[in-house]
């Protein structure tokens, strides 16, 4: 007997499976990305130091996104603002239930261009050329019937193309 009620209960919560889906479908939950661009000063060129770093205004980031078959399912490209701070809500994004294709598996941020002329080589400060991989730290936008999830990326840099040849300092 306490077979077939136990085969009940889970019968039951099984038929009440879908109808959480279907609620859970309603909410829009958005992916946002958000990080800082950086121009590297040549004192620290050729490291991942960013000390004495200037943000880039109007820089350019590109946030791809590749499903299980490594195959790109998102790509756009972002521009910084006066602070070189990017915030990128990823309109269009669409995650399965797939844990592979979870932003934080599958997601990645590019530096793509800078405006400065004195300052637009890429580093690869944080993977910044191969990739820098997305951080969660627990920020979630509420709102009514929306929800945004935000990941952080970077910081990333450029690096000045020409930097003076440090002199020997003599004593």
């Amino acid at each position: 007997m306490a077979f077939s009620r136990q085969l009940l209960i889970l019968f039951s919560a099984l038929m009440a499976f879908p109808a959480i889906i279907a609620a859970d479908a309603e909410k829009k939950i958005d992916v946002v990305v958000e990080g800082v661009v950086y121009c590297q000063s040549c004192e620290n060129a050729g490291t991942w130091s960013l000390s004495g770093a200037k943000p880039i205004p109007s820089a350019k980031v590109s946030v791809i996104c590749k499903n299980y078959k490594d195959q790109v399912s998102y790509y756009k490209v972002f521009e910084t603002d006066s602070n070189g701070y990017f915030y990128a809500q990823l309109e269009g994004f669409t995650m399965s239930q797939c844990l592979l294709e979870h932003p934080l598996q599958s997601c990645h941020v590019k530096p793509v261009s800078s405006p400065l002329e004195n300052c637009n080589l890429l580093t690869n400060v944080n993977y910044g050329l191969y990739g820098a991989p997305l951080r969660y730290e627990n920020k979630k936008l509420f709102g009514s019937g929306y929800e945004a999830v935000i990941f952080a990326a970077g910081p990333l840099a450029f690096r000045p193309d020409h930097c003076p040849v440090p002199t020997p300092n003599h004593v």
